[in-house]
């Protein structure tokens, strides 16, 4: 299991051919560095595809999700250009709900 700490949304799309290099590029552009134990979150513009960035505090690990039918639910660029997300908006994320109403100011609560 992979220890992380902190998880940051991009909402910038990125090139879903990406690798680690490019991928980590665009963290260190974004949000300045890439800070141990914490996952930066990527979609391209469809958001149907979302790619996962972890720095486990030794290497990185690149991790790649594609839904077959639907998409992310993924804040517009336009708006901010990173966002925190706690641990269960992360695995709503994963799943495709709508992690935004998940937390202390949103509808649904994790039991």
């Amino acid at each position: 299991m992979i220890r992380i700490d902190a998880v940051w949304l991009s909402t910038v799309p990125l090139d879903m051919r990406a690798g680690t290099d490019t991928a980590l590029a665009r963290v260190v552009a974004v949000f300045g560095a890439a800070h141990p134990h914490t996952a930066y979150l990527f979609a391209n513009r469809r958001a149907n595809r979302m790619k996962v960035l972890v720095h486990d505090g030794i290497g990185f690990w690149l991790a790649a999700r594609r839904l077959h039918q639907g998409h992310f639910v993924w804040p517009a660029p336009d708006s901010q250009t990173k966002v925190n997300l706690s641990r269960p908006q992360l695995d709503a994320l994963v799943l495709g709900l709508p992690w935004s109403r998940i937390g202390e100011g949103g509808i649904i609560s994790v039991v």
